[in-house]
């Protein structure tokens, strides 16, 4: 396993992170495909073994169940500190007001809920899930800065969201002397690319890096078209990110696959981590072989001739992912 800095800090991570949103209670919260932690355990132990270093939950995931069964596996399969372990914050855990957001109150209380159901007394990458509307983004930066300082986190990053934003909340930190996003967590593989137009430049610029979420499209890039799974079946939120004419770039992929006489899953990931603004795409690993093959995926070189084949049958989508 290769290593890299996160942005323009001088923390390592693994050239893959391991998405933990697969683990949690099955039923527990919003995603019924989720595994649970007998079955949740070989495989985060897997990607332990096989060199990642770098693992991303959030306290939404399985309304905390996943952070539980990370939490445990890494203290049994690890040791803490060579572990870069990152959360998230601003889906509702709950009904009624202060339930959710990223208001001061919200990420205080949110942030020592996921370090209770972690184990731990700290986390390396405390992530905002989405822009909050509804919260002066002063508030929500300050608050942040205020966990840093108490040591109960060492970075702080972003999910999806317009770049307007994110220079927005840069621009903000900064003004104030606060501590600033280290990286964004966006979503980006060969059927969504809008990230390339404003996002992926504003983060090189910046040194900001960059951690793309679905980087497979979640599974719609390593199988045919009409085939599905478990969980697509059961992926509500997936559903409203893809249209039936990106059948086309997973075909491509599927060619260029059977030429190298590799898996589409390492095409596809050799994409997105080919891409020089990426740090580390986040895999979601059900399976054994989803490990073995992102592993692989690090050393598999596509040509120019191979990506602008993956490339061509592009089409522009609306936002999706956020907005």
């Amino acid at each position: 396993m290769d290593y890299v800095k996160l942005g323009s800090t001088g923390l390592d991570v693994s050239r893959v992170c391991l998405g933990c949103m697969t683990y949690g209670e099955p039923g527990r919260g919003a995603h019924a495909w989720t595994l649970d932690e007998q079955t949740s355990r070989p495989l985060i132990r897997q990607a332990l073994e096989l060199g990642i270093n770098f693992l991303d939950t959030a306290n939404f995931y399985s309304l905390g169940s996943s952070e539980e069964i990370v939490g445990r596996a890494i203290r049994d399969f690890a040791r803490r500190d060579e572990i870069v372990l990152a959360t998230k914050v601003f889906m509702p855990m709950r009904p009624g007001p202060n339930g959710r957001g990223l208001s001061r109150k919200a990420i205080f209380a949110e942030l020592d809920a996921s370090l209770k159901r972690l184990g731990t007394d700290y986390v390396d990458l405390y992530q905002i899930h989405r822009w909050d509307y509804a919260t002066p983004i002063e508030e929500t930066l300050e608050a942040l800065n205020d966990v840093v300082r108490a040591g109960k986190v060492r970075y702080i990053g972003a999910s999806s969201m317009y770049a307007w934003q994110f220079a927005k909340a840069l621009y903000v930190s900064r003004l104030n002397g606060w501590v600033e996003f280290v990286s964004m967590q966006n979503h980006l593989n060969l059927i969504y690319r809008e990230e390339e137009r404003e996002m992926l430049p504003l983060c090189a610029d910046q040194g900001v890096g960059v951690i793309p979420w679905s980087p497979l499209a979640r599974g719609r890039l390593t199988r045919d078209w009409d085939e599905s799974s478990a969980r697509q079946d059961r992926d509500e939120f997936g559903r409203t990110l893809y249209v039936p004419s990106d059948r086309q770039v997973a075909e491509a992929v599927a060619k260029v696959a059977a030429a190298r006489g590799v898996s589409r899953a390492q095409v596809a990931l050799a994409w997105v981590a080919q891409k020089s603004e990426v740090t580390a795409p986040i895999i979601g690993a059900s399976k054994p072989g989803h490990l073995t093959d992102a592993a692989a995926a690090l050393s598999l070189d596509l040509s120019a001739d191979e990506i602008a084949a993956l490339e061509a049958p592009y089409q522009p989508h609306a936002v999706a992912g956020f907005a």
